[in-house]
């Protein structure tokens, strides 16, 4: 990956030590006390709730995030729930009326099994957020004018969501898949009003110069880097 990056994640593809130096001066843009509740992701859709800033300190001698799942919950004063992506979708989720908060990671697998709706029926379970509560902020990620997929992913996406125009055909058997309006429409079906959720227009397969990406850059620096977003309450 380019020199100079501020790579936050993958621990896979870049040491420990840059990776925990750079979160480290990250942090440093936010005035008082925060920890970076984090974890290795899986293109899963389990979720990690973290009750104080405590627990989202990794331990003394922790290398790389050690709890496995896409999505960070909580409501804890300190507290930075984050994601990493590089294509992939980052959702913040917050709720101001019970000030809890959650970070999703929505690759392919995560937004086919309904993490996103899936986080918030657990905000509901854990704090009480209503759905109509929420504000929703949907960053940047591989958008539906580069991200190609196969019959692989076309097929379950249409068996599950055969409302959703999620594709645009490209050749044989593929076609480039809108994951943001997925999520945004799955979002809204769970209650979520339409205006309290907001997508950056930025795709990272495009924007390269702004974002890592791993579907356009993997090939050439042979590793990339992973962005990181990040939810908390001041």
């Amino acid at each position: 990956m380019p020199a100079d990056s501020l790579n936050l994640a993958g621990f896979n593809e870049d040491s420990a030590e840059n990776i925990l130096e750079n979160r480290r001066r990250f942090l440093k843009l936010f005035k008082g006390n925060w920890a970076l509740a984090g974890c290795w992701q899986v293109h899963g859709a389990d979720a990690r709730i973290v009750n104080d800033l405590s627990e989202a300190k990794p331990a003394a001698d922790a290398r790389g995030d050690s709890i496995y799942c896409d999505a960070i919950l909580s409501n804890a004063d300190g507290v930075l729930a984050g994601v990493k992506t590089a294509d992939c979708v980052p959702i913040l989720i917050g709720d101001p009326a019970t000030r809890s908060f959650a970070a999703v990671h929505a690759g392919w697998r995560g937004t086919l099994a309904e993490i996103a709706t899936r986080t918030l029926r657990q905000m509901k379970e854990q704090y009480g957020t209503a759905a109509g509560d929420v504000v929703i902020a949907i960053g940047p990620a591989a958008g539906a004018c580069c991200y190609e997929v196969g019959t692989d992913v076309i097929e379950p996406f249409r068996a599950k969501f055969p409302h959703q125009e999620l594709f645009t055909e490209t050749r044989m058997d593929h076609a480039c898949i809108d994951l943001l309006k997925s999520n945004r429409e799955q979002l809204i079906s769970a209650g979520v009003r339409p205006t309290n959720i907001h997508v950056a227009p930025l795709c990272t397969m495009c924007h390269t110069d702004l974002f890592f990406s791993y579907r356009r850059e993997k090939s050439i620096h042979g590793k990339v880097g992973r962005l990181m977003s990040v939810i908390g309450k001041m």
